[in-house]
């Protein structure tokens, strides 16, 4: 299956009230994103995953890798706990995961990272100076909604509720598929706050205020005005299609009434509502952590992320990037931990448990990761440093095999000694769980040559 780019021409965002934001720099629009889907077919597949960023980098160490046995510098404060797969500990702060570990796969072995502080290699497998020359690689989800988004979707096939460093570097984009295939990215910032540090809001404000967009229709229009503004775009095109033969542009009127379609029903900004979920529902995704203010993290309301997730699903949504954060902990590793991993397990089991109860765990990959580990030695400043030479994965549902643990590493979780798992791998078995061949399906770059999605990453043979 191959990528094919939208023919030259104007820009539709300024024209058109079906615009939702702007999707990229270049104003595209969502009746562009649909046109631009329906090329790739769309399979019944449904399949989705949801792709969990811990922002700023997980510490292995504290969290499913623990050396009690190192020294004290290493080993750090917490202790190990038993979890419900024979044989496995975790650290003492996620106890709820440990009463569920069978539901996921536990990678101690994740290496390869290019350890770049942003979340694009999560995203896609690469390193950003892959064909950078040619636009760079696109994201997981940038790929899903070219190969299986379709004209009957009831929602944009792929959704990036990230927030912090990993929003404000753009890490869901779509490379060399073009600002098409740009993910939809609505606003979240009224319902979770993450407070961005000094230099982050300099690149945020640089980027403009494209960086989102509204999921709603445009309130000032009625019925109406509706119908004319159709009326009137159907008018300008029948006459631009007197002069232009282009396939695209005959399939414009379909395109149009199917934007109009998810905007008018408000499925898409029903799923963004949650305080239109059940409360008792609702009140699993509550963890009721009172704390205060803990640098750039997030609050313990960014629990409800995954409900929201949840929620994007059942809507149609077929892949969500979301982030927590903030694990950057350069100093104070153990005392934000106290708070950053309480929010993590209860998310993670309220997720789990709540997607298994709907009879959709087999349907939903689960990916929980970062951009690198951190290091062994704990700092002067009683934190952890960056370290791309190790660093941890959680995997669930999917239909995967789980109940397992892959990979070690050595004494003081420094090196990789076994099973070493590349971001690539584990992209290959997030496309292999959506029912895409990573190993078969390609798309077109710009300069004409097929690209495999995972380049010669290998789905985990364990698991799948």
């Amino acid at each position: 299956m191959t990528c094919r780019r939208l023919a030259a021409g104007p820009v539709y965002s300024r024209r058109s009230f079906l615009s939702v934001g702007a999707l990229a720099p270049l104003g595209i629009t969502l009746a562009d994103l649909l046109r631009a889907e329906s090329l790739g077919g769309r399979g019944s597949s449904r399949k989705a995953v949801v792709n969990i960023h811990l922002d700023g980098g997980p510490p292995h160490l504290d969290m499913i890798d623990l050396k009690p046995t190192a020294p004290v510098e290493i080993r750090g404060e917490f202790q190990p706990i038993a979890t419900k797969l024979p044989g496995l500990e975790v650290g003492e702060l996620l106890p709820k995961l440990a009463a569920i570990a069978d539901r996921f796969t536990f990678i101690r072995s994740l290496t390869d990272s290019a350890g770049a502080h942003d979340a694009f290699q999560c995203q896609s497998g690469f390193r950003a100076a892959d064909l950078q020359s040619i636009g760079g690689r696109p994201a997981l989800g940038c790929v899903v909604a070219k190969l299986a988004g379709g004209r009957t979707d009831s929602a944009p096939p792929f959704i990036d509720l990230m927030q912090g460093r990993a929003l404000v570097r753009n890490s869901a984009r779509p490379g060399f598929l073009g600002p098409t295939y740009q993910a939809f990215r609505p606003d979240i910032s009224h319902l979770f706050a993450r407070k961005l540090e000094a230099g982050m809001e300099g690149e945020l404000a640089r980027r403009g205020a494209n960086h989102a967009v509204s999921y709603l229709l445009n309130e000032t229009l009625n019925s109406g005005r509706l119908d004319d503004r159709l009326a009137l775009l159907e008018r300008f095109d029948g006459l631009r299609r007197k002069f232009e033969s282009d396939e695209m542009m005959q399939a414009m009127d379909g395109f149009q009434q199917q934007a109009v379609g998810i905007l008018t029903s408000g499925r898409l900004a029903e799923a963004m509502d949650l305080s239109r979920e059940d409360r008792h529902t609702a009140a699993r995704y509550e963890l009721g952590l009172s704390v205060g203010e803990v640098g750039t993290s997030d609050s313990p309301s960014a629990v409800r992320k995954l409900l929201l997730a949840r929620r994007l699903i059942e809507a149609g949504v077929r892949c969500v990037s979301l982030s927590l954060s903030d694990y950057d902990t350069h100093s104070g590793n153990f005392s934000r931990l106290k708070f950053l991993l309480p929010t993590l397990d209860h998310a993670l089991h309220a997720f789990t448990t709540d997607l298994a109860e709907r009879g959709m765990l087999d349907d939903v990959t689960i990916v929980v990761w970062g951009e690198f580990g951190r290091t062994p030695k704990v700092n002067s400043k009683a934190g952890r440093d960056h370290w791309p030479a190790a660093g941890m994965c959680l995997l669930a549902g999917g239909g995967l095999r789980h109940g397992q643990v892959l990979g070690a590493t050595d004494r003081y979780g420094a090196a990789v000694t076994s099973r070493p798992i590349r971001y690539l791998d584990i992209l290959a078995t997030l496309y292999h769980s959506l029912g895409i061949d990573p190993h078969q399906a390609t798309v077109i770059d710009p300069s004409g040559r097929p690209q495999h999605l995972a380049g010669d990453g290998q789905a985990l043979r364990e698991v799948v």
